[in-house]
This record gives structure tokens, sequence and C-alpha cells, in this order.
């Protein structure tokens, strides 16, 4: 019994690896869905490059909602729980986007209420929105807190987050023209605005001076970290990389928009 309780704290940290067969079965099923459209496509179907992007997305997907990240965020740390989300929205669609060509999409398209539907949910100001409305409802404590202690609703969290940032990079990242990109200097403008409201959550949680997620007062304590500092640097992780990301994205555009001006 002694001897559990010294490795419980460091059982996420590499002697267990807990796999979650909700995750694996929503994965299978989104790499089965790709490679029967990559047979349906042209030729040669998706490039490598593409192939690649969408298979590292699904395995950074994977090893974000099972595994150490996904046990500590779970059952020891909010801070974790940040990585974890920033992982989902930062990286994980940007690659599963990335992976995605066109023209494995259009045939859904040619239904028009889902054309419309799109074309709505991928504007600017509503994708905009869409995202950042999630973002803010999923931590304010009532549901950040139910998220904590129900499971399904855990997984209807993430499913969020995944389908919001999804039609957050869209306009970034379109490989489609029927619904297309914005501009260079529209995309720094969307991309710089994207910053300001997780930098106010973040903002709200490095400075809150009490607890606000119940569950991680309750957890067990690993490496000396409390609550409130846990939480502090939660949010500064939300606020400083998370941040930077959106201004990084919008340097790359900027720069990308002087190459082309100069063609």
């Amino acid at each position: 019994m002694i001897a559990a309780a010294l490795l419980h704290p460091l059982a996420p940290l590499g002697l267990g690896f807990t796999v979650h067969a909700s995750t694996v079965i929503g994965i299978v099923a989104l790499a089965a869905l790709y490679v029967w459209r990559a047979r349906k496509g042209p030729e040669g179907g998706p490039t490598i490059g593409q192939r690649a992007a969408f298979a590292s997305g699904l395995a950074v997907l994977f090893f974000s909602v099972n595994g150490p990240l996904h046990d500590l965020s779970d059952s020891y740390l909010f801070t974790a729980h940040m990585i974890q989300h920033l992982v989902l929205t930062m990286v994980v669609t940007p690659l599963l986007i990335a992976g995605t060509p066109g023209w494995m999409l259009r045939p859904a398209l040619e239904i028009p209420w889902v054309f419309k539907l799109a074309k709505w949910a991928t504007s600017a100001p509503v994708s905009f929105a869409i995202f950042n409305v999630t973002l803010v409802l999923w931590h304010l404590p009532p549901l950040y807190n139910l998220a904590m202690a129900n499971h399904p609703v855990h997984i209807v969290q993430h499913l969020c987050f995944l389908v919001s940032s999804t039609i957050m990079w869209w306009p970034l990242m379109s490989t489609m023209p029927e619904l297309p990109r914005l501009s260079y200097p529209k995309q720094m403008l969307y991309a710089t605005a994207l910053a300001l409201p997780m930098s106010l959550i973040a903002i709200i949680l490095t400075y809150a001076e009490t607890t606000l997620y119940p569950a991680y007062v309750s957890a067990p304590r690993i490496w000396g970290i409390t609550p409130l500092e846990d939480q502090m640097y939660g949010g500064l992780l939300m606020w400083l990389p998370g941040g930077m990301i959106f201004f990084g994205v919008a340097s790359v555009k900027f720069f990308a928009w002087a190459k082309s001006a100069g063609e």
C-alpha cells in the first residue's frame, strides 16, 4: 500500500499508458473515412505531404487524449489540461486541414443546405465568434466543472474544441475555392484579433485569487504545485504560447503577402 501511494503521483509520468476506447474508435473512423475518400479521388489521391500531415494530426490527437497527458489533465493538473486544449486546437486541427485536399470535401458541398451552412460558418466574423464563444463557455466554472465530473460531457467538450477550431482555422487555411481563404491583409487582422479573447480568459485565470475549478483543488498534488499556482501556470500557457501562435501566423501571412506583391 505504501509503495502504491508513493508511485501514484508518478503513474501518469510513464509507468502506465491509459487508452480510452471512445478515442480509438473516433480516430480509426476518421482514418477510415480519409482512406475511403482518398480511393474515390483523382489518380494518386492526396499528395505524400497531405497524407503525412493528416496522419500526424491523428497521431497527435491520439497522444493528446490518451496516455500521460490525458491522465495528468484529468486527474492532477489544470496546466496539463491547458496544454491538451492547446494541442487539440492549435496543432491537431491545422494538421488535419492541411492533410485534406479540397476535392475530398467537395461532394458534401453539393448538398445545398450543407454548402450554405459551411459558407456561413467559415466566414471570418462567424468563425471568430464560434471559436471564441466555445472557448469562453467551456472555461466558465459551471461548464468546466461539469466536464471534469462527467466523462461523456468531457468528450463533448473536446469535440466542441476540435470542431470550433477547425472552423476558426478555415479562413486562414482553406483548401477549397468554394470556401476561400481571406486576403492576406484580412488574414493578418483576423489572426491578430484571435489572440485577444484567449488572452482575456488567460489573464482572468492567471490573476484569479481563488481557484475556479474544484476538481484540481482536491486532486493529488505533484511536483509541489499548489492548486492556485497550477491555475496560474495554466493561464500563462494559454496567454503566452496560445497568443504567440496567432501573432506568429499573422507574421507568416505578412511575409507571404509581401512575397506575392513582389512577384
